[in-house]
């Protein structure tokens, strides 16, 4: 019950600006400094955590936020899965692996506490238009893979219960 009074009352402002996307976004820690109140408010305890899962070829990060009671006795739980980019300029591996677990844990939350993104950035189309001779450059081997990796992805993402 208090879960729903959360999720209703929970405003967490986008106070970030991307100076070079010109737009505004939440992080992690925006989400946490909102969320804090509420917490204490009902004496509720947020763990978030991260595992690393194989998936095909590559490596996904699968951040968990679970909330507990003060007894705690698990109240909800909800997983969000990102995966690194191979290399990114600027940064290590460490300074990647460390960008994904807050890109992955901002959204887990985002799912547990029904936090609306649907203006965010990342919410929006930014691939290109693919023409009819785009198409015809790719393989069919290529597209195969493609099918083959995305069928690993979401039986990995069913078993955990992951939905679309």
């Amino acid at each position: 019950m208090s879960l729903s009074k959360i999720q209703t009352r929970l405003v967490a402002q986008k106070n970030q600006t991307n100076a070079f996307g010109k737009y505004k976004y939440r992080s992690l820690e925006d989400i946490n400094d909102a969320l804090k109140p509420h917490l204490k408010e009902f004496n509720y305890s947020l763990v978030l955590s991260d595992e690393m899962k194989l998936i095909g070829d590559r490596y996904y990060l699968v951040a968990t936020a679970t909330l507990y009671d003060e007894s705690m006795k698990v109240i909800a739980t909800n997983s969000a899965f990102a995966r690194e980019e191979l290399s990114k300029k600027g940064m290590d591996t460490a300074q990647l692996t460390g960008a994904t677990s807050s890109y992955a844990r901002k959204y887990a939350l985002n799912g547990l506490f029904a936090i609306d993104d649907t203006k965010d950035a990342d919410s929006m189309d930014n691939s290109k238009h693919i023409t009819k001779q785009d198409y015809k450059t790719v393989s069919k081997s290529t597209d195969q893979e493609k099918l083959q990796y995305k069928a690993q992805f979401m039986t990995e993402c069913e078993k955990h219960g992951v939905n679309r």
